[in-house]
């Protein structure tokens, strides 16, 4: 019965400690699902090579976060496998181990609930935040917050292939504010990064755009062919962002 106990410990202990590593991730600039992704491939040690990974360990804060992660995962897992040998190799009866069994999937059951609980997910969150903020040096930031974004809106990657309609024109020619789209900066094919550009810049095939806007207009622009079908399409998006606009205004005065 012990044995079952300190397995459920250590396993609540594994999800609490994903869940801060979770939170640290995301407060260095990581989205959450990939902050989720990289801090349980950390703690399991299945080390999956992604183009994330490579900037979760190119980041010094990232990297201590996951060292730390893998360190604690292994003595975890350890202790976790052998609590659960342990906990049915001295058992003589089978009544024993009937009860064993309904302690151990009753505790399973309970913290797959509260991992599942988004009313937990939130308040849990709060206070790790707070106490990243006040006993680590990590520049506790709520990037989502500062770049506002909420409901439809977005920061996305936008290639530029061979044919696209961005493809020969300037920022100032493609008249994306019209369509209610900011571009925040430009990666060259040589890697040369061109941050907050403005009108004059131009677009060029293989450029890597970050974009910041309504995601319905991102997805569209993404596969938007040169010519007039392309023009065309642009000119409709135009004047669907302006009743976008209308509606946001008449809702702000209200």
């Amino acid at each position: 019965m012990i044995s079952i106990i300190s397995l459920l410990v250590v396993l609540t202990l594994s999800i609490l400690v994903t869940r801060i590593a979770t939170v640290a991730l995301t407060y260095t600039g990581l989205s959450r699902e990939s902050a989720r992704f990289q801090a349980r491939s950390a703690f399991t040690g299945v080390g999956f090579t992604t183009s994330e990974s490579e900037k979760v360990v190119n980041h010094p804060m990232r990297r201590r976060v996951l060292m730390l992660l893998m360190l604690l995962g292994n003595a975890g897992v350890i202790t976790a496998v052998s609590s659960l040998i342990l906990s049915f190799v001295d058992v003589k009866n089978s009544t024993a181990i009937f009860w064993e069994m309904v302690l151990l999937t009753s505790g399973l059951l309970l913290l797959w609930a509260l991992v599942s609980s988004n009313w937990v997910d939130r308040h849990l969150s709060t206070l790790i935040a707070r106490g990243l903020k006040r006993y680590t040096s990590i520049n506790v930031q709520d990037f989502n917050k500062l770049l506002h974004l909420a409901g439809e809106y977005q920061v996305n990657e936008l290639y530029i292939a061979a044919g696209h309609w961005l493809e020969g024109k300037t920022i100032a020619e493609a008249e994306l504010r019209r369509e209610g789209l900011i571009v925040l900066g430009i990666t060259r094919t040589d890697g040369n990064y061109v941050g907050a550009p403005d009108g004059k810049t131009d677009l060029r095939q293989g450029d890597n755009l970050l974009v910041y806007g309504r995601a319905e207009v991102l997805g569209e622009l993404c596969d938007r062919s040169s010519g007039s079908a392309g023009t065309r399409k642009h000119e409709q998006t135009v004047a669907d962002q302006k009743k976008v606009k209308n509606r946001e205004k008449q809702k702000d005065r209200s």
